[in-house]
């Protein structure tokens, strides 16, 4: 295992360096002069010139992906063009609510889908089955933006439970994660009913219940152990959509994080916030999937790596 690591770990870096040459491509791709941006519109060719000279864009664009990667390896990302800060700051000061938000959201879906989807398996083809997967139906069919307009106008507008946007407290919280967690809790709970469908079909659960053992006994602790593999495979890539999903949640409930920068910094053409922050989000897709390799092992230590997968 600890070979497979250091395997994927290597492997990362390359990856890393295709995304962050993809993303810097199309940046420089985009019909817009950043020096313009910077100088304003009213500036004088002359001041273009110089800022191009000062941003390095009269360079050939592998020297300037260059330049970039070494000063990204130093760990400077460069300065927004609107607020003048640096962009490792800004990505600082709104990274931590995005995984707040993304991990409190991955709680509720988790806690409440598995639950779900064990009872809907031990009770198929019952009311209780039939109630949870409609409840699953509708999870993955509504959109977020609707369901979180949808809950800021019952709980915020109408009975006036929880406040709307913003952040700070634990109430802050509520809506958000909801709305971003619902859609995974629809997936997990199907998964989950499938999964455990399945492994309760086979041979050596049947071999458990005649031996007079506890119903109960086999599904948690006997089966579930089993079906929770294809979970944790999900587990994996909600970890990293649920940065990527962040961006609409937090533009509705105006909650200060990562996604909300970006779409400001898009809005704002604020090429070089919008290249951290994409690039971010592909380095969370391949740290995520790593993620939940390990936890592969950890839920079944018969799983073996090698390090020539």
């Amino acid at each position: 295992m600890t070979r497979y690591l250091i395997h994927r770990s290597l492997f990362l870096l390359p990856m890393m360096l295709v995304i962050s040459a993809l993303v810097f491509v199309a940046m420089r791709m985009i019909p817009v002069d950043p020096a313009e941006l910077v100088v304003g519109p009213y500036a004088t060719a002359e001041q273009r010139e110089l800022a191009r000279q000062k941003l390095g864009l009269d360079k050939p664009i592998i020297a300037q992906y260059g330049i970039y990667l070494l000063n990204a390896l130093q760990g400077d990302l460069g300065r927004s063009f609107k607020s003048g800060k640096e962009v490792t700051a800004l990505i600082a000061d709104t990274l931590p609510n995005t995984l707040l938000l993304g991990s409190v959201a991955l709680t509720f879906a988790y806690l409440l889908a598995i639950p779900m989807g064990v009872l809907a398996a031990i009770r198929q083809n019952t009311l209780i089955d039939q109630g949870a997967m409609t409840i699953a139906l509708i999870g993955i069919s509504v959109p977020n933006f609707w369901l979180g307009l949808l809950l800021i106008l019952t709980f915020a507008v109408g009975l006036r439970w929880l406040p709307a946007t913003g952040s700070g407290t634990w109430a802050h919280l509520v809506l958000p994660s909801i709305t971003l967690g619902l859609q995974y809790t629809a997936i997990v709970a199907r998964m989950t009913r499938s999964s455990v469908l399945e492994v309760l079909r086979q041979d050596y659960v049947r071999a458990l219940h005649a031996k007079g053992l506890e119903r109960r006994k086999v599904v948690y602790v006997h089966a579930l152990k089993n079906a929770v593999i294809p979970i944790i495979s999900l587990m994996g890539l909600h970890i990293s959509a649920v940065v990527g999903g962040s961006v609409i949640v937090e533009t509705i409930f105006a909650w200060p994080g990562t996604g909300q920068l970006l779409i400001n910094s898009i809005i704002g053409r604020d090429f070089p916030v919008v290249q951290a922050v994409l690039t971010l989000l592909g380095a969370t897709v391949l740290l995520a999937n790593l993620l939940a390799d390990v936890l592969y092992t950890l839920a079944d230590p018969r799983i073996k790596y090698s390090a020539h997968r």
